[in-house]
C-alpha cells in the first residue's frame, strides 16, 4: 500500500507540474502580449510563490491540527478503555492496537467499536448493582423497621467488576433468605394470635393493631413489618394470650366441675344441660387442645357461672332432698359392699339435725360425699373376697336346686327338658362337691386379708370368718344327720328281711309302720326338724347358712337381702312292705344327689 500511494503521489506531481508548466507558458505569453517587462513579471511570479506557499502552509497546520486531534483522541479512548477494563475486571480484552495499522484513523475505527461495548457493558453493570442495593437497602430498612429512602447514592465506578456484583448478589440473596424467615415467622405469630383471639373471644384486629397496623391490614404500597420489635411484640402478645388462656380454662373448668356436680345433685334434665354441651370438652381436653372458637370467651364463662350461681340458690332450698338423696346412696354403696352404713348419718338423724337448723346442710353433704368415696375404697379392697363370697353363693345356690330336684319323684319321666335337668344336675353335684373346698380357701383368704391389713373383715355387720366357720359346723352336722338317717334305713331294711325270714310272709303295714317312727328328730315324711340354732360362732344346726342368709337375720337394714339357707333334707318315705325293692332304689338316689337312676 506505501508503494502504490507513492506511485501515486509522483503522478500527481507529475500532473500537476504538467499544467503547472502550462499555465505559466501561457501567462507569459499573455504578459508578452500585455507588455509586461522582466521585472514586473518576476514580482509577479514571487507573488504567486508566496500565495501557493501560504496555501501549502495552511494545509499542513490542518493537516498537524487533526493529527494532533487524532492522537488525542486515541490516547483519551485507550486511557478510558483502560479504566473501563480495571472497572469491570475485563483483563482479559487486548487494549493494545494492531500494530498492522499506522494510520491514527485505522487505530480510532478499531478501538472505538470496543470503547462502545466496554461503555455499554458498565451502563449496564451500574444499573444492575444500583437495582441490588436499591432492594438491599429496601430489605434492611424493612429488618431494622426504618423507611426506605429512594436515594440509594452514587455507585462506585472504580469496582464494577463481577466479584462486586457478586458480593452484591449475595449479600441480596442472603437478606432475602431472612426476609423470608422473618416475614413465615410473623405469619406464624399471626395465626397463632389469631387462634387464641378466635378461643379467647378477643379483637383480632384491634390486638394486632396495638403491636403494628401493617400486620393486620398493609396500606397502598406497605408491605408487612417484619422488623425485631414487630416479632418481639407478636411473641409477648401470644405469651400474654396464652397466660390469659390458662388462667381461663382453669376458672372454667372449675366452674364447670361444680355445675356439672350441680346437675347431678339437682337431677338437671339433659334438655337443659345441651345448651352447655359445646362446653363440656374443656374437661376432657388439655389445654392446647382447646381450640373451639369462643369457648374461653368472657361471655361464655360469665354465662356459666351465672347458671351455677342460679343452681346454687336452688341448691339451698332443695338441700334437704339432696342430703337425703346422697344418704341412699351412700346405702347402695354400702349394700353392694356388705359393710354397714355409718349410723351417725341415718335419714331420721339427718332429717332432725336439718330441721333443728343446729346443722349445715352442706356439710352434712360434705360429710357424706366423704363416706361415700370411703366406702367404695373400702369396696375396692374387698372385691377379691367378694368376688369369692358370689362363687361360694352360687355354689350354695346349685346345691339347693339338686336337693329340690331330687325331692321331685317325676325328674326322670320323658317329658320336655329332662335330659337338660340331668345335665344340670349332673353339674350341681359336681359343684357341690367343691364347696367344701371353697369355704376353706374363702376362710384362707380372708385371714390373710385380715393379717395384710390388721383389721377384720366384716359381711353385713358380722365377721366373715364366724360366718364361714359356722357354715362349716353347719354342713358337717347335716352330713352326720345325712349319715345317721341312712343307717337307720338300712337298719330298718335289716329288720323287715330278718322278719320276713322268721314269720314267712310280709309284715303288715299296720306292723311295719313301728318301724317308721325315727328316734333321731326325723320325720316319716322325709324331713329333718331342725336344732334350735344359737346366734353364737360354733352353734350346731342342721340349717346351712350363707352369709345372705345370716344377714338377713341379723341385719334388717336392707330389704333387698335374699335368703339363702338350704332347705331342709327331703327323703322319700318308706313305701309299704311289699314295695321294699322300690324303697330302696329310691333312698339311695336321694341320698346321692345327681346319681342317674336305677332299674
Amino acid at each position: 500500500m506505501v508503494g502504490t500511494g507513492a506511485v501515486r503521489l509522483s503522478l500527481t506531481n507529475v500532473n500537476m507540474q504538467t499544467t503547472c508548466e502550462a499555465l505559466l507558458i501561457e501567462l507569459e505569453q499573455i504578459w508578452t502580449e500585455i507588455g509586461e517587462g522582466e521585472v514586473e513579471k518576476d514580482k509577479m511570479l514571487l507573488e504567486l510563490e508566496m500565495e501557493c506557499l501560504q496555501v501549502y502552509r495552511k494545509k499542513v497546520d490542518e493537516a498537524c491540527d487533526t493529527r494532533a486531534f487524532l492522537r488525542q483522541s486515541l490516547m483519551t479512548k485507550e486511557a478510558e478503555m483502560a479504566a473501563l477494563v480495571g472497572s469491570l475486571g475485563e483483563h482479559n480484552l487486548q487494549l493494545q492496537t494492531d500494530q498492522r495499522l499506522e494510520s491514527l484513523k485505522g487505530k480510532l475505527a478499531f478501538i472505538t467499536p470496543m470503547l462502545e461495548n466496554l461503555r455499554s457493558k458498565k451502563d449496564e453493570r451500574v444499573k444492575k448493582i444500583a437495582e441490588i442495593r436499591s432492594e438491599i437497602e429496601k430489605i434492611f430498612g424493612e429488618i431494622n423497621g426504618q423507611n426506605f429512602q429512594t436515594n440509594v447514592g452514587k455507585v462506585d465506578d472504580d469496582d464494577l467488576s463481577i466479584r462486586k456484583l457478586n458480593d452484591y448478589q449475595a449479600q441480596l440473596r442472603s437478606l432475602q433468605k431472612e426476609k423470608s424467615e422473618r416475614l413465615h415467622k410473623v405469619l406464624e405469630y399471626v395465626n397463632e394470635v389469631h387462634a387464641l383471639c378466635c378461643v379467647l373471644g378477643n379483637d383480632f384486629g384491634k390486638t394486632l393493631n396495638g403491636i403494628h397496623p401493617s400486620l393486620h391490614e398493609p396500606g397502598l404500597g406497605q408491605s408487612t413489618n417484619i422488623s425485631d420489635s414487630t416479632l418481639e411484640g407478636l411473641s409477648q402478645m401470644i405469651q400474654k394470650l396464652k397466660l390469659e388462656k390458662r388462667k381461663r380454662t382453669q376458672t372454667l373448668r372449675q366452674v364447670f366441675e361444680s355445675l356439672i356436680e350441680l346437675w347431678n345433685l339437682m337431677d338437671t334434665p339433659e334438655e337443659e344441660r345441651k345448651h352447655f354441651e359445646k362446653n363440656s370438652c374443656i374437661l376432657r381436653s388439655q389445654e392446647e387442645d382447646v381450640t373451639n372458637s369462643g369457648i374461653l370467651s368472657i361471655e361464655s364463662v360469665k354465662e356459666i357461672e351465672a347458671e351455677v350461681d342460679r343452681l346454687t340458690e336452688f341448691k339451698a332450698s332443695k338441700m334437704k332432698e339432696l342430703v337425703l338423696k346422697k344418704r341412699l346412696e351412700l346405702e347402695e354403696v354400702c349394700r353392694q359392699a356388705h359393710i354397714e352404713p355409718d349410723m351417725s348419718t341415718a335419714s331420721e338423724k339427718l332429717c332432725a339435725l336439718i330441721d333443728s337448723g343446729l346443722v349445715d346442710p352442706s356439710e352434712l353433704l360434705t360429710s357424706i360425699e366423704g363416706q361415700i368415696t370411703k366406702a367404695m375404697e373400702e369396696s375396692d379392697i374387698r372385691k377379691d373376697i367378694l368376688d369369692r363370697v358370689n362363687k361360694w353363693e352360687a355354689a350354695c345356690a346349685e346345691e339347693r336346686w339338686l336337693e329340690e330336684y331330687n325331692q321331685d319323684e317325676n325328674r326322670y319321666s320323658a317329658g320336655r327338658g329332662a335330659h337338660l335337668n340331668l345335665k344340670h344336675a349332673e353339674k350341681a353335684r359336681l359343684t357341690s362337691l367343691k364347696i367344701p373346698g371353697i369355704v376353706d380357701n374363702l376362710i384362707s383368704k380372708t385371714f390373710s386379708w385380715e393379717c395384710e391389713r390388721n383389721m377384720l373383715f366384716f359381711y353385713d355387720g358380722v365377721r366373715l370368718v364366724s360366718l364361714l366357720e359356722e357354715y362349716k359346723l353347719s354342713r358337717q352336722q347335716k352330713e352326720e344327720e345325712k349319715k345317721r338317717f341312712h343307717d337307720q334305713k338300712k337298719l330298718q331294711y335289716l329288720l323287715l328281711t330278718e322278719k320276713e325270714a322268721l314269720y314267712g310272709s310280709k309284715s303288715s303295714p299296720k306292723k311295719s309302720n313301728s318301724f317308721k317312727r325315727p328316734t333321731n328328730g326325723c320325720h316319716t315324711n322325709g324331713f329333718m326338724t331342725p336344732a334350735p340354732r344359737r346366734v353364737s360362732v360354733g352353734s350346731a344346726t342342721p340349717e346351712l347358712l350363707t352369709p345372705r342368709s345370716y344377714s338377713s337375720r341379723q341385719n334388717g337394714y336392707f330389704k333387698e337381702m335374699r335368703r339363702l339357707s338350704t332347705a331342709p333334707l327331703n327323703f322319700v318315705a318308706i313305701q309299704k312292705e311289699d314295695t321294699i325293692s322300690s324303697f330302696t332304689s329310691s333312698s339311695i338316689s336321694c341320698l346321692e344327689p345327681g346319681s342317674p337312676p336305677r332299674g
